[in-house]
């Protein structure tokens, strides 16, 4: 049996010849007789006690405790104490992500989780409370697919890490009657490139470069905001994709490309003359930023972008100001309404140019490994659930390698 049963109104005295008495303690007849004792996985000692006449219950209660262990599925009885909400706050701080990420996480549990799973102990989660959270995600017309299937991510996250610290026996998301909420597949329908040029026209000439790099090296907004003069080498026709710029509870910073990956993007020759024109016009400015987080060491590069006054192309003002004007020219979107606002266009964001790029390297058989590579995706595998219905078909390829072969015989 793990651990034992200490009573405390008696105790073993030893006699001088060696002889033992049970005597009655200073405790006899005051509090709870028995305290059942054990030491847990993490090495600290539990108890709990129980009444006088009740030393059975307390030796079947620690030999359950034994079975639990044995089984795998013993629950520190801490958990009926913590909440989800104080351990996801503790789990928050303890995150390693970067700053950025745990603001959005936050802000995700704050606002979805915590109201419906935030006072339930952890060790009173069933399968049936993730069911109810996936259910009322996918009844709120406020969060989209994507964003509440995020949502479920972060708890499972949070669940997961209860589990490693014991206080869960199993993550109650892993249960085969619990499904992450459901997303709707939209495919991605690439701009044409007449629809490209339409909007580099309509932008003001400081910014018509900016669409180059984007439809013509796949970077993402935040990393042509923040190219730098010496990420480009002209000589061998390459960009290497060092850093990006990012908002941060309101601040700019310098920060790695997303997921940490830097990579070298091939320069096409047109390109190349698009920056040369544009870094004549509008000389490289040397912007510094903090590094990573508003606290963060300083770094200084000569941006290609910058706005008017020289300083950093801040996203929301040049999305409002300038892209979505340029995109209504294009006749991609509606013009403003009375108010002078434009509508929502998620799809037609800078976004749009990345996949403009990546359509142009399939279409052309650019082979999905160096495709991931250039847009610097995790692994291939993300790049094929994005792109994969834009690729050449293997009945295309087959009658094209079976007509090449037969004409130049």
């Amino acid at each position: 049996m793990a651990g034992h049963v200490q009573d405390r109104w008696y105790k073993t005295s030893t006699a001088p010849d060696g002889s033992t008495t049970r005597v009655k303690t200073e405790r006899h007849g005051n509090g709870s007789r028995y305290r059942a004792r054990y030491v847990g996985p993490d090495g600290t000692e539990r108890s709990k006690a129980f009444p006088d006449r009740q030393k059975r219950l307390a030796e079947q209660w620690l030999a359950q405790i034994e079975a639990d262990m044995s089984r795998g599925q013993y629950i520190d009885p801490r958990a009926a104490r913590v909440t989800f909400k104080g351990y996801a706050e503790k789990w928050l701080k303890a995150h390693n992500a970067d700053l950025s990420s745990q603001i959005v996480t936050e802000q995700r549990l704050r606002l979805h989780a915590f109201p419906i799973l935030g006072t339930r102990p952890l060790s009173s989660f069933r399968p049936e409370h993730l069911r109810e959270l996936v259910s009322t995600l996918e009844a709120n017309p406020g969060v989209s697919g994507a964003y509440a299937r995020n949502i479920y991510g972060d708890v499972r996250a949070v669940l997961s890490a209860a589990v490693d610290d014991g206080l869960l026996p199993r993550n109650p998301c892993s249960a085969k009657s619990v499904r992450p909420p459901t997303v709707e597949r939209r495919r991605v329908v690439p701009w044409l490139p007449a629809q490209v040029q339409a909007v580099r026209e309509a932008l003001t000439e400081r910014y018509r470069a900016m669409v180059d790099t984007g439809a013509g090296c796949g970077l993402r907004q935040g990393e042509i905001v923040g190219l730098a003069e010496e990420a480009i080498d002209f000589k061998f026709g390459s960009l290497r994709v060092i850093r990006q710029v990012k908002l941060i509870r309101g601040k700019a910073v310098f920060a790695p490309p997303k997921c940490g990956k830097e990579r070298d993007v091939p320069l096409p020759p047109s390109i190349a003359v698009a920056l040369r024109a544009h870094m004549d016009t509008y000389k490289p400015v040397e912007i510094t930023l903090p590094w990573r987080k508003p606290d963060g060491p300083k770094v200084t590069a000569r941006l290609l972008f910058t706005n008017a006054a020289n300083g950093i192309v801040w996203r929301s003002n040049f999305n409002v100001q300038d892209w979505k004007p340029a995109l209504a020219l294009a006749g991609l979107i509606p013009d403003a309404g009375p108010d002078g606002k434009y509508n929502s266009a998620r799809e037609h964001g800078m976004h749009a140019l990345r996949h403009f790029y990546a359509s142009v390297l399939l279409d052309a058989g650019e082979n999905i490994k160096a495709v991931s590579q250039y847009l610097g995706h995790t692994d291939p595998a993300l790049t094929l659930r994005v792109y994969a219905h834009l690729m050449p078909s293997s009945q295309e390829r087959t009658t094209r390698a079976v007509d090449n072969a037969l004409q130049r015989s």
